[in-house]
Order: structure tokens, then sequence, then C-alpha cells
């Protein structure tokens, strides 16, 4: 556990930082950093567990409130916060909910930037003063949100809201020169492609047992293949979200017809017979491309009053880039609905909630930990960039097997509703910021390994 140290104004000098005597690394220390601002100070150190700073070197520096800090040294600076960047999208001009809808994620988010050590804002492409290297960022207190001029980020936590809004060309440069001209890192940049991720995964051994059979551009001649072999296959956007687009596919053998199930744009659940393979994909992909599809094995799942189950799973890295687990939560599809998504009528349930016993509950525990643990080191070890965070939509068939259906870098938090997962919710946002300054002080002492990433 890094040490935090409050960090309160004094006005009895100038230039000054007063650091604890046992916090002090080095006798050379002569400059103070905070985000991409830097400046030469007095340094002097005292017996009290606490910083201090000069209101000259507050001002300076553009720190925006007292709060509490870490202090990473690194030849003759020593450096306070992290400041942390929250990058996004969908601004409003209303301060009372600067990010739309989104409003209460984010001032969750900042709420914890105390307990961690960080100071944390909200940040999108038009706060950016490039001229003077400063943001006009949002910041959230008790009192609500405040804007405030601050320096450059130590790091930026990337939370852009989709695909659309990800590959937008202004949004990409303003990433690439945060990166390249002021060697600022970013982590969680880009959302995963379900195809990538699963070619990245099939030829690791240790994993590729969780993986159902999976093709992209799925001919008819394919998905007729996987039928006759699974009875049931699931036709998915190798770039989708959400559950949209999703389509179950199911051979009857009793009957020779094929019934598709999905969701359709009002969110209603359908169901349709065809009495041809060649007539139900010419009905569903008459206005789509089935080329930007994948094919996947179904498989038939644990069921909790005949419904299916399947659980979401989000692992973080922590203070020490290493990853744990923050919540296992199980999701039981709504009636008739091919997804288990809330918006098509599911439900969140604690695991223990799903099973009879504690026995029967621990054994799920452990094997959906143990599996997204392994598929979270194995991605971070073969997709680019930093990623901080995964959300794992894993299943249990009726032998215990763990398959997983998806993998996503920017995983929505609609399980944290659940009354019983508060904690849980607290523990993810807690570990996203402990992973910002993990990256920070790796970034400060091994400026090269960014360059590489």
């Amino acid at each position: 556990m890094k040490a935090l140290y409050p960090l309160k104004i004094t006005d009895q000098t100038k230039k000054t930082l007063y650091l604890p005597k046992t916090a002090v690394e080095s006798d050379q220390i002569n400059k103070v950093a905070f985000g991409t601002f830097s400046t030469d100070c007095t340094i002097l150190q005292h017996h009290h567990n606490e910083v201090l700073i000069s209101e000259d070197l507050f001002t300076e520096l553009k720190l925006p409130h007292q709060g509490s800090t870490h202090l990473i040294f690194h030849e003759d600076t020593v450096y306070l916060g992290p400041l942390v960047g929250i990058f996004t999208a969908g601004f409003t001009d209303s301060l009372l909910r600067p990010i739309g809808e989104r409003s209460l994620f984010f001032a969750k988010l900042l709420t914890i930037e105390k307990s961690v050590g960080t100071f944390a804002f909200v940040f999108g492409a038009h706060q950016i003063n490039w001229e003077q290297g400063i943001i006009n960022g949002y910041f959230f207190h008790k009192n609500g949100w405040k804007k405030a001029d601050i320096p450059f980020p130590n790091v930026v936590y990337d939370r852009l809201p989709n695909r659309k809004t990800e590959n937008h060309k202004t949004l990409q440069k303003i990433k690439q020169r945060l990166h390249e001209e002021y060697l600022i890192p970013w982590f969680n940049p880009g959302f995963f492609n379900k195809w990538e991720i699963h070619q990245l995964l099939q030829h690791d051994k240790s994993i590729s047992n969780y993986l159902p059979e999976t093709h992209i551009n799925p001919s008819i001649e394919r998905i007729e293949i996987m039928l006759s072999k699974y009875q049931h296959v699931y036709l998915k956007p190798a770039n989708g979200s959400l559950g949209l687009g999703v389509y179950q596919l199911i051979y009857s053998r009793e009957e020779e017809v094929y019934y598709c199930r999905y969701n359709d744009e009002q969110f209603e659940n359908r169901l349709q017979k065809f009495s041809s393979l060649e007539s139900l994909i010419n009905y569903i992909f008459r206005k789509k491309r089935l080329k930007d599809y994948i094919v996947q094995q179904g498989i038939s799942l644990l069921r909790s009053d005949h419904k299916t189950i399947d659980f979401r799973v989000h692992t973080n890295k922590d203070s020490d880039g290493r990853w744990k687990v923050s919540v296992i939560a199980g999701k039981i599809a709504g009636r008739g609905s091919v997804t288990t998504h809330l918006n098509n009528g599911g439900m969140v349930k604690t695991v223990d909630e799903i099973f009879l016993t504690k026995e029967e509950s621990t054994k799920v525990l452990d094997q959906l930990k143990q599996a997204s643990l392994l598929l979270s080191t194995a991605i971070d070890q073969n997709v680019k960039g930093n990623i901080g965070e995964i959300g794992f939509d894993l299943g249990i068939d009726k032998n215990n097997h763990v398959w997983l259906f998806e993998a996503n870098s920017k995983p929505g938090r609609s399980i944290f509703s659940h009354p019983k997962l508060k904690h849980d919710d607290l523990l993810s946002r807690k570990l996203s910021m402990d992973y910002a300054v993990h990256l920070t002080e790796k970034t400060i002492k091994k400026p090269e390994d960014l360059l590489q990433s």
C-alpha cells in the first residue's frame, strides 16, 4: 500500500514545500511537479505526517484544491498527486449535469480521489488549451461540479462512450498528441473487437478451452454446419456492444424448421420461424452485412427458474499493476430474450442469490475468478496499450465448464444497480484510480516503457 499524505496550504513561507522526514528519499530534491507543471523550490523536512505547500507554489502549479497526495521521487523532483484526467465526450452547457446522463457515474468516480490520493477531473476536446498547456477541467465536490484550470495530467483514463466517438479523427489526434508530445500514458484506449480478441486468445493453450467455436464473415454453409453440430448458434456483430444486433438461430429437427430469436429496434423480444436457413438469413440480413458478424457456438448454460444465466466479471489492475477481481454478478435473461442485458428484461443477482448452497456458490465464484484472471493476463499480454480494467461475460454450461462470450475494455456498470453490490462498485472505481497511480509512477521512473506501449 503506497503512503498517502494530507496536502495543505501554508502562508508562512514562499516557494517552499514541507515534506515528512520519513518520506524523503534524497537530499538532492529541489523541484516540485504537479501534472506537467514543475518549478524550483525549497524543500524542508518536518516531523509531521503531512505535506505543506506555500500559497505561491500552490497557485503556480495550479493545484485545484487541498486534498491528499502521493509523493513520487525521481532524480531532483518530487511529484505531487498524481493528476488524473478522465477523457470523454458528450458535454452539455449545464454545470448541474455537464456530461448529461453519465454525470452521475463520473461524479461517483471523482469522489474517491481523496481516499486514493489523486486529483481527478473530467475533460473533453474543447477543454484543452494547447498554447498555455492547461485544461479547463471538471471537478466534483460535495457542493457539486466546478471547473478549474489545471496542467495537463500525468495519466489519462479513456472513458469515451462508444466506438463512433472513439473513431472521430479529432479525438484520435488529441490522443496521439498528448501521448507523443507530452509522454502522457492512456489506459483503456479502445473498444475490443470480438473477433480480434478471439484470434489473440485461441493460440494460448492455457485459455483456449474457454473459447466457444467462432468464425468471422460466416457463409450460410458454415452456419448450417454449426447448427447441425450445436443445434443453436449466435450471430453477433464483431464490433457490437450492449447486446444490440445479436441473433440466436435454432434448428428444430422435429419440425425441420429454423427459428430466430432477437430483440427488435424497440427492444421487444421476437421469435420468428423460417422454412430454410437461406430464407432466415435473407430476411434478417436484408439491411445488414453478414461479413461484419461472427457466428458463435451455442451452449446449454445453467438456468434459474428456466431462464438462462451468464455472469459479468470485472477485473481491474491495482496500485502494483496486478489484476484483481472487483465484482462477480449473475445476469438472468428476461423471458424470451436472446441476451441477459437489463434493457432486454434481464435481472442482476449476486451469485449467493442464484445458488441454493454456499458450497455451490463458492465453487462457481472460484471458477469464474480463476478464468477471468487468466483471461485478463492473456489479453493484457497480447493487446497493445495500457489496460486497466476488463469486463467479461462468462457462462457456465451444464457440465460446469466456463466459457468466454465477450471481453469489454469499457464495461458497462448496470450491474452495480443491485443494492448488494455497492461495495464492489466502490472497489472497482477505487482500483481504476489505484492503477492510475501505478501508471504515473511507472511513466515517471521508466518513460522508455511508455514509448514502446
